[in-house]
């Protein structure tokens, strides 16, 4: 039997395998690229702490005071009246909200109480207040 004279039949399966390989490295990236997207878009430069403490799960919220003392709830800039309003009408709709205080370590500390008493007249208890973990304290 000459192989010449055999007849190839094209191959009746698809390589999946490329395709494969594309959406896991589209994977990988939208794994790494989503949680720098989703981070706050207005820069603080958090003071530095020696421990901290894990979320509880509760409904979270992100209140910026910047090193200006300008207040940001989320990534929108608010008077302290329109926070008040804003936040009484989230603990309505969710008492179980988690509010993380994120501020510059050179904002002002009138700032920073005037926003925590609002908290206290709204009535939410759960209050965080955003730290970096010391560089001293990093394992090397």
């Amino acid at each position: 039997m000459n192989p010449r004279s055999r007849k190839q039949r094209p191959i009746a399966e698809i390589n999946i395998t490329p395709f494969t390989d594309v959406i896991l490295v589209l994977l990988v990236i939208f794994m790494i690229t989503t949680p720098l997207i989703l981070q706050s878009s207005i820069k603080v430069n958090l003071p530095n702490a020696k421990s901290a403490k894990a979320n509880n799960g509760y409904e979270k919220v992100n209140i910026v005071v910047d090193k200006k003392g300008s207040i940001y709830l989320g990534d929108k800039a608010v008077t302290k009246d329109e926070l008040k309003v804003k936040i009484e009408a989230m603990y309505k709709s969710e008492p179980n909200l988690d509010v993380v205080l994120l501020s510059d370590k050179l904002s002002k500390f009138r700032d920073i109480v005037s926003v925590l008493d609002v908290m206290n007249e709204v009535g939410i208890k759960n209050i965080n207040i955003a730290t970096r973990l010391d560089s001293s304290d990093r394992i090397k």
